[in-house]
């Protein structure tokens, strides 16, 4: 079995829904996609696919697979990359989008630095909280933080988000600090008004009777809400309460001792912050290079403590 081209398959399937579409786009019947994939199942020894005469889904074991195949598909693309491009220098038009918030603090600072290191690319930021349509509307690439709904798109994942409660040592030296969640109907909590995406509340890591532990959701209340992230985290910086908030906004303020984390034993698990770009086969230089700078500077420890390129 040739494994990279049933990685390639497998993924094309997946992200395309269909063997049909996948094996169109190879242009190879669809019963060697099929084949291929039966002998990856039966390489791995798990289910990958559900497939009936109306759909494909993935199992369980086939989500996981899906994201590290994406990745590995990546790495090997850039890594052909470095040695067949050789003196090749990246050009062209970068388009990129990120939300707003997250792009002013984590992608706009970056930009330049790329652009000094590739001077003959030039560089469009779109900074929305909308979801783009990547394809549609022309881009090259999106950020993007948290849970991704299903997509055609490649996503790779280059840093991990978690999510804290944080206050002001002045806030918590006045009101006391929460030692369990459910302590947070004491509180002034700053929250995200109804008409606003997070709609499940705040997510917390509690512990179940037979010792494990499972991720329950609360809607704290409080005397002020807002419909923007950025409000409630000037108002939490100002003393007026207590936000949940992510560690890309606030993890420089916690280093800082301008915010106190609470509740640390109880937070959720943390969800990802990744790039997007349109399945292909052959993806630009500039693409590539974007992402590894990216990845480079999301990976260090420092870079999120002081919010600026190391």
């Amino acid at each position: 079995m040739d494994k990279l081209k049933a990685f390639e398959s497998f993924v094309s399937v997946a992200t395309r829904g269909s063997l049909t579409a996948a094996a169109r786009a190879e242009g190879v019947a669809p019963a060697i996609m099929g084949r291929r994939l039966d002998a990856l199942e039966e390489h791995l020894g798990v289910k990958l696919l559900v497939r009936t005469t109306r759909r494909i889904s993935l199992t369980h074991e086939g989500s996981a697979f899906l994201e590290d195949c994406q990745r590995l598909l990546s790495d090997v693309a850039n890594a052909e990359a470095s040695v067949s491009a050789g003196g090749v220098k990246a050009s062209g038009h970068l388009r990129v989008t990120a939300p707003a918030g997250f792009g002013r603090r984590h992608v706009a600072p970056l930009v330049p630095r790329f652009r000094a290191l590739h001077p003959e690319v030039t560089i469009s930021l779109n900074l929305s909280d909308r979801v783009v349509d990547l394809a549609g509307e022309g881009f090259d690439c999106a950020v993007r933080v948290g849970d991704l709904p299903d997509s055609s798109l490649v996503s790779v994942r280059i840093a991990d988000n978690r999510r804290l409660c944080v206050a002001t040592p002045g806030y918590l030296q006045r009101r006391g600090t929460p030692q369990h969640p459910t302590e947070l109907a004491q509180h002034d909590c700053l929250t995200l008004s109804s008409e606003a995406s997070q709609t499940r509340g705040w997510a917390f890591r509690m512990p179940t009777e037979g010792g494990g532990a499972e991720v329950v959701h609360l809607k704290p209340g409080g005397p002020l809400d807002c419909s923007d992230g950025q409000v409630l985290y000037d108002w939490c910086l100002a003393g007026h309460g207590i936000a949940w908030r992510s560690t890309w906004e606030v993890e420089s303020e916690v280093a800082s001792g301008q915010l106190v984390a609470v509740l640390e034993d109880y937070a959720a698990p943390p969800n990802g912050i990744f790039v997007l770009f349109p399945q292909r086969k052959h993806l630009p230089l500039r693409v590539r290079l974007w992402i590894d700078h990216l990845r480079h500077h999301y990976e260090q420890p420092q870079f999120w403590k002081t919010g600026a390129p190391a």
